[in-house]
């Protein structure tokens, strides 16, 4: 039970960064901005609840016991929801999305993170998110069938947010 309660937790807390996401969302198309990717958003989206999903029915399957792998997977869940956290809200307030939306007046972020990172969202929250929901829930086939998918989904976003990047926010010096 207590594993069905943490992914319950963990979803609400992903409502609530997508309902800033929204909100942001609307603040840059009234602002002027645009989306790239509708496509690739829409595929994210469905991807990220059928992991969360396919993780969750696997657990309901094998009924597992919370153990040293399950907290293995909190603190991964812990640890991307806090850079999460830090990304949305500090780095790239008022304009991070679930979506690749830039704002009419679009400033390039050169902060360390970025720099090393490149995409911080993706590789210190997205990827340690689905890590430690496997782990949670001991969903090793979600896991096997799914990541790969989602691997290609966010390798196609990430060349699209380079492509956006180079072509549209660093020229135009926003």
């Amino acid at each position: 039970m207590l594993i069905y309660f943490l992914v319950f937790i963990i979803f609400c807390i992903r409502l609530l960064f997508l309902k800033l996401s929204l909100k942001n969302e609307r603040v840059i198309i009234n602002g002027g901005g645009v989306e790239y990717g509708k496509k690739n958003s829409i595929i994210l989206t469905i991807i990220h609840i059928l992991f969360y999903v396919f993780c969750l029915v696997e657990a309901v399957i094998k009924k597992p016991v919370f153990d040293d792998i399950s907290l293995v997977g909190i603190g991964l869940l812990v640890f991307s929801f806090l850079m999460l956290y830090y990304i949305a809200n500090s780095l790239l307030k008022g304009i991070w999305t679930v979506k690749l939306m830039v704002a009419k007046n679009h400033i390039y972020n050169n902060h360390w993170l970025f720099k090393t990172f490149k995409h911080p969202n993706y590789y210190l929250n997205i990827f340690p998110e689905l890590v430690g929901l496997a782990m949670l829930c001991h969903a090793k086939f979600s896991f096997i069938l799914l990541a790969p998918i989602y691997l290609i989904i966010i390798f196609i976003r990430i060349n699209q947010e380079n492509r956006v990047l180079k072509e549209i926010i660093i020229p135009n010096k926003f």
